[in-house]
């Protein structure tokens, strides 16, 4: 098959059919997918997470799927490395490497570049979050924006995770974030031909398909993995896993099945609204379709007819 392009990036919210679209699109070209998904990274939730399954695995490799602890931190600049990797395995094998998740600053790591914040040191990390422990997001987020007024501002009082990332580069560089987010790196796609996709579901059809996700979730363990996280620290990004406080709160009896079925859904719906915004606002130039079969029949990738 007579590629035009040197990877394949598909973008989409939760529940879109992206990870399908790309496990098809690799079959069909000899591809390898690279997770580009902010959550499908950690270990511990490979249900509540959507990871591909076994039989998926099969049909294509798979990379940079359930390869950090979710009680690990997890920067967008360990991304942009991995992905730089993952990248020259997939090209050392030959294949088509298609990026595809629904982390927006994910694929700017992989097409524009980030800001080079260097490593945080362990104890500067553990001061910040003895600190958040203590005062509490919001005053955290009064002391930051005295501070970091441009990136405070950009920061609700009450995203912990975000809020104490800004005060670990503050503390750690003696710089604020939004210095640091000056300077890009260089992409990590940087000189490649690329075919880019956005799936842009109607949200009746997304709405239908996020609850039978999470009925499914539920029938297939995504209760034990709740439990086996319970003690997360919600600082972490895991924390932010999609259905994870709703499950656990169902398993502790603060909710009933229903209840915590509703409440995940309505929160993933949320979700997937605020990926579907930030994609309109920053991916004009990339192909939006509504039917993941069209990546199949699309000429941007492929010189030979679909």
């Amino acid at each position: 098959m007579s590629l035009r392009v040197d990877a394949v990036l598909i973008a989409g919210p939760t529940a879109s059919g992206k990870s399908r679209a790309a496990l098809d699109l690799a079959s069909k070209a000899d591809g390898a997918v690279i997770n580009a998904d902010s959550m499908q990274i950690y270990r511990e939730a490979p249900i509540l997470t959507a990871q591909p399954a076994s039989a998926d695995l099969e049909r294509a490799p798979h990379l940079l799927y359930g390869h950090v602890s979710a009680r690990e931190p997890y920067s967008v600049g360990q991304y942009a490395r991995d992905a730089a990797k993952a990248l020259s395995e997939v090209n050392a094998l030959g294949r088509l490497p298609i990026f595809v998740g629904g982390t927006g600053l994910y694929f700017s790591a992989l097409t524009d570049g980030i800001a080079d914040i260097p490593p945080i040191a362990a104890e500067v990390r553990e001061r910040a979050r003895d600190r958040l422990k203590r005062i509490g997001v919001a005053a955290l987020h009064a002391e930051l924006a005295a501070r970091d007024p441009a990136t405070a501002g950009r920061l609700r009082p009450t995203d912990p995770q975000r809020v104490l990332r800004a005060v670990e580069v503050l503390d750690a560089t003696g710089r604020p974030l939004s210095s640091w987010q000056k300077e890009a790196s260089a992409p990590v796609l940087e000189g490649l031909r690329l075919a880019k996709f956005v799936i842009d579901v109607s949200r009746e059809d997304l709405r239908a398909r996020i609850e039978r996700r999470f009925r499914t979730m539920i029938d297939e363990g995504a209760l034990a993995e709740a439990e086996a996280l319970e003690r997360l620290d919600p600082a972490l990004p895991a924390a932010k896993i999609l259905g994870l406080r709703e499950l656990q709160a169902l398993r502790r009896g603060e909710r009933s099945k229903d209840e915590a079925i509703e409440s995940a859904v309505i929160a993933t719906r949320q979700f997937a609204k605020r990926q579907a915004t930030w994609f309109r606002g920053r991916m004009k130039d990339w192909r939006w379709i509504s039917d993941s079969n069209e990546i199949l029949r699309s000429p941007d990738w492929s010189s030979e007819p679909g």
